[in-house]
């Protein structure tokens, strides 16, 4: 018994030496294909999944985590830069590996769609890759009703498409697991087009339902990016009445509230004032506010 045990304690650590040398390797890997290959190299060689596989012996989850990693920082690293020209062409590649490694990758699936969905500062604005990989987990997936969901949620946030929208609604709900709200969402979205009504409900239910904190935060600032809306919304005529009296736009919110057209300087839900461009009159949130930029077409 005792030889039985010491044998199964050293398979134990050659096992975790093994894990150790092939995250290692796999990380090493990595880092050297950002440095030393060109993006089209790159995107060509990590995409290969046997030879994906080959390299980390078998570790497929322990791999596919590392991509993720590597997918999440490169998007946020991305995201802060102060270049003028952002390139988030790695990003899809990035989430595709990850998702070949480990094809039941919930997160990688959901969250990923997010991030290549957001508009340009943001994100890449890509929400094609966004549908293409969801489209990849429902082949892998094909009773996850989330997935369908979320390239609904793609289609009416990003794309303005309601129509394409409420049609992954309709075909989720078909599905066994699917809960009783989808169906009735798509003719909501069918009915209200672009109406916010429609988004926020999307945007609550995601805040209630995500697995992750991401998500759910993701949700609050969409939530929150919706009530900056709204008061863009009850702002700009305000601004236009300014204009009709003296022929001009107001230099700032000062001026607006000595002609009693506002109580204060008007703040977004994170607390940050709105901007007033005293050429175009346009209302809009600050850049340097975390709900910036608000929806294309405003």
């Amino acid at each position: 018994m005792a030889i039985q045990a010491r044998s199964r304690r050293a398979l134990h650590w050659i096992a975790f030496v093994v894990l150790l040398v092939a995250a290692i390797g796999t990380q090493t890997v990595i880092n050297g294909a950002f440095e030393r290959f060109t993006p089209i190299q790159e995107v060509q060689w990590v995409r290969s999944p046997g030879l994906m596989r080959r390299l980390v012996l078998g570790f497929n989850s322990v791999a596919a985590d590392i991509y993720w990693i590597r997918a999440v920082q490169y998007y946020g690293s991305t995201k802060i830069a102060k270049a003028e020209n952002k390139d988030y062409g790695f990003l899809f590649p990035l989430l595709d590996i990850t998702t070949t490694l480990d094809p039941r990758f919930n997160i990688a699936y959901r969250f990923g769609a997010i991030l290549l969905s957001e508009d340009y500062p943001n994100g890449p604005g890509r929400p094609d890759e966004a549908i293409a990989l969801l489209e990849k987990g429902i082949r892998e997936s094909p009773d996850k009703w989330e997935y369908y969901h979320d390239a609904g949620f793609v289609e009416y946030w990003w794309r303005r498409d309601a129509r394409a929208a409420a049609d992954w609604f309709l075909r989720g709900s078909k599905l066994p697991a699917a809960p009783n709200w989808l169906q009735p969402l798509a003719a909501s979205v069918l009915a209200e087009g672009g109406d916010q009504l429609a988004a926020r409900v999307l945007w609550t239910q995601m805040a209630q339902a995500a697995e992750q904190e991401w998500m759910r935060q993701t949700a609050r600032t969409r939530l929150q990016q919706l009530d900056a809306e709204a008061v863009v919304g009850q702002l700009q005529p305000i601004v236009n009445s300014f204009y009709d009296k003296a022929n001009r736009f107001p230099i700032g919110w000062d001026e607006m509230i000595r002609a009693g057209l506002v109580r204060g300087v008007p703040l977004d839900p994170t607390g940050i004032p709105y901007t007033l461009d005293p050429v175009s009159g346009a209302v809009d949130v600050a850049k340097d506010s975390s709900l910036y930029p608000l929806r294309r077409g405003l």
